[in-house]
């Protein structure tokens, strides 16, 4: 009998290698989804509102799109094991 995990690809191991539980997987999402939004440069197109630069630390837009990509990325990952029905074989880890 061919063991599942070895079915299971890098790229999804890696986004869930410590996470046992569908719900630290939607948590971890959100987490990344909330961090996606504060990337958005907002400071650099409020010039008037000084404490928004205090706030919002971020200048450009690189760590929005990388961002984005990791979110994706760990969504893509949730998909594919939602899809495999892995989450009891990560749970046995």
């Amino acid at each position: 009998m061919e063991d599942k995990n070895k079915k299971m690809p890098l790229w999804v191991l890696l986004a869930f290698s410590n996470i046992k539980q569908r719900r630290g997987a939607l948590w971890l999402i959100g987490a990344s989804a909330v961090f996606t939004l504060y990337c958005i440069p907002v400071a650099k197109y409020f010039h008037d509102l000084p404490w928004l630069e205090k706030v919002f630390l971020i200048e450009d837009w690189s760590w929005f799109a990388a961002m984005l990509a990791i979110t994706a990325w760990y969504w893509l990952s949730l998909k594919w094991i939602d899809n495999n029905d892995f989450w009891a074989e990560l749970g046995k880890r």
